[in-house]
């Protein structure tokens, strides 16, 4: 879909230019050993006018989140933009500076502290505020602030109600599958140019830095609530449940500023993100927008985000958040008025559409979220997988439904050949239906293959979705040249914020089921650092974690004494079970092998399964 509405575009470019003070000159951020965790310089041919292998629309709004640098926001608040996939905010106090939402990884985060004191002094960092639980809010904190200066109170670490449990458990329950959707969703490892990857709509990509989490000091329990942190008054609105299930917007008060986390940015976002995630509530979504007009409305003339530009004016703010709480509110209802029709996911995704005044609105075009897999997302979220019809309720996995189609349709080869017709016919979305049959029937068929990818390809270049691109362009360079693999890497700080209770929750969900059946298994595990004692029982092919001893005083096959550190380098991947023991740090009593026969009923997961093919 091409853009509409040229009129509001200068108001776009004005705004992401406004305020603008200093590049990082080169915008090339890298690790110690001097890898390229992010390159914003690597987009300059953005300035070229747009070419046919990408939508008019999706290079205007690459264009615009591709502008990087540090800008003032309103005097006092400062954003660098274009380091990250999201924005890193500063808001200076009296001694110091507040920083919003430290970007993904440690790296990216140093650099843009250091751009910002370079052009507003060497301030030290005060608080620390995370406006979400989404790992491009809070994975660069250690590159703004020293964990033993929040261990000693000196820098509180503010976060909404909630925040550290999903922070974690999204990205360690189903990480992998996740990390390896992102690559997708993201394009990271495509290269970048007209031909590939120009963005994702809601930002460039993703950095690849370290990753890390400091737990909060401080959470936000209520909307109303108020703090003054180095003597910056704020009052909070809580929103759990809409673009995240812990997320607060932010109010200066004595700024008339507004930070809507990411719950207004300029575009639509995602009901159910690609890379996967629990389906929002764009009702509950609009809802909290409506409360935010209520609340902020005739006290603000300006609001940010942790992506994109702000938008300055009374007036424009509240058309701004007006406008993104009438899409997420049409979205909802009437995506459920068409279920009450008795339609489909994919039958109100090719119905819905929004009203000419939104559809004028660049800031709810789908960039990064669409209506289309949006609306499915809501289907998904009231009626779930079945649409009701019996012929969908047992139908045969993916392989041998695609070998029964095949040949149906009279062999691998004469489909390729029906289907070649039809792409010269210009009828993509159906070809690269028929040649997913042929490449999950036969995944070495080379003319499936490459006329599939250059399907993709050509599906990729009209996407007016940042993600939508990734995913084709991804998928076709992947049958051309074989799995990208997964760029981002794994964050132990991530896995030590964890509960206990959740870190055996993790490996409840890698316990091989057929190959545990047989076993019955009873650890007791000692924790020498937090004093906690829990029982692992696995039975029937179930890890089951229990706080204490067993019940009725089942004597356990081994007992294991170790600090909580072990077991957090052993599930994030850095250590194992027999280094920890060979090292001494942990120390087994009873059956030798128990611990071994445990070990031997996890998988691990795959980072690089395959998606385009079986």
């Amino acid at each position: 879909m091409t853009t509409t509405n040229a009129a509001q575009a200068p108001d776009d470019l004005a705004d992401a230019d406004r305020g603008f003070i200093a590049r990082l000159d080169p915008c090339v951020v890298r690790d110690p050993d001097g890898r390229a965790v992010w390159d914003n310089d690597a987009y300059a041919f953005l300035a070229e006018e747009c070419p046919p292998t990408a939508n008019p629309s999706l290079w205007r709004q690459s264009r615009l989140t591709a502008r990087q640098g540090l800008y003032e926001v309103v005097p006092g608040v400062y954003q660098v933009r274009g380091l990250d996939l999201s924005n890193i905010t500063f808001v200076e106090g009296e001694r110091g500076v507040l920083v919003i939402d430290p970007l993904i990884s440690a790296e990216v985060a140093a650099a843009a502290l250091a751009l910002y004191r370079a052009h507003r002094g060497p301030r030290p960092v005060t608080a620390v505020l995370y406006t979400h639980c989404h790992v491009d809010h809070f994975g660069g904190v250690h590159g703004v602030v020293d964990r033993h200066a929040v261990a000693s109170g000196e820098v509180p670490v503010l976060a909404p109600a909630g925040f550290l449990e999903h922070a974690a458990g999204e990205n360690v329950m189903t990480g992998p599958a996740m990390a390896r959707r992102a690559a997708y969703m993201y394009g990271a490892a495509l290269p970048k140019g007209p031909a590939g990857q120009i963005g994702c709509g809601l930002g460039q990509t993703t950095s690849l830095g370290s990753v890390g989490l400091i737990a909060p000091t401080l959470d936000i329990t209520a909307t109303g609530q108020e703090e003054v942190v180095d003597g910056v008054r704020m009052v909070f609105q809580l929103s759990p449940g809409s673009e995240a299930p812990a997320e607060m917007n932010i109010h200066f008060p004595e700024l008339r500023l507004l930070c809507a986390a990411e719950n207004a940015c300029h575009t639509l976002h995602n009901v159910l993100t690609l890379r996967g995630a629990p389906v929002r509530d764009p009702s509950a979504w609009a809802r909290y927008l409506t409360e935010t007009v209520r609340l902020f409305a005739d006290t603000t003339d300006t609001v940010f985000a942790s992506h994109h530009w702000p938008t300055w004016g009374a007036d424009r703010v509240v058309r701004f958040l007006e406008e993104q709480r009438d899409a997420y509110a049409y979205l909802h209802d009437q995506s459920v008025r068409m279920i009450n029709a008795g339609m489909t996911g994919a039958e109100i995704a090719e119905e819905l559409r929004f009203p000419p005044a939104l559809e004028e609105a660049w800031h709810v075009r789908g960039y990064y979220g669409t209506l289309s897999h949006n609306a499915k997302a809501v289907y998904q979220r009231y009626i779930g997988w079945f649409d009701a019809n019996p012929a969908h309720l047992w139908q045969h996995p993916p392989v041998e439904q695609a070998r029964r189609y095949v040949e149906f349709m009279g062999g691998a080869d004469a489909v390729v050949a029906k289907a070649r017709a039809s792409f010269d016919a210009g009828d993509l979305r159906w070809v690269a239906e028929v040649l997913g049959h042929v490449l999950f029937a036969e995944p070495g068929h080379a003319r499936a293959r490459d006329l599939q990818a250059d399907t993709f390809e050509r599906l990729g270049f009209a996407a007016e979705s940042g993600p939508w691109r990734n995913f084709y362009l991804t998928g076709a360079a992947e049958l051309r040249t074989g799995v990208l693999g997964t760029p981002t890497r794994s964050a132990p700080d991530i896995v030590a914020a964890l509960a206990t209770e959740q870190v055996f929750q993790s490996m409840a969900v890698r316990i091989n089921g057929p190959r545990a059946a047989e076993r019955r298994l009873l650890t007791r595990w000692e924790f020498t650092d937090t004093g906690e004692v829990w029982t692992l029982l696995l039975s029937n092919g179930a890890l089951t974690p229990m706080p204490g001893d067993a019940p009725r005083d089942e004597a356990p096959h081994a007992t294991l004494r170790l600090p909580r550190t072990s077991l957090n380098a052993v599930i994030a991947g850095t250590s194992t079970f027999a280094d920890e023991l060979a090292d001494g740090r942990v120390e087994l009593a009873g059956d030798a092998l128990a611990l071994l026969h445990l070990s031997t009923c996890f998988d691990q997961p795959d980072p690089d399964f395959a998606i385009v093919t079986p």
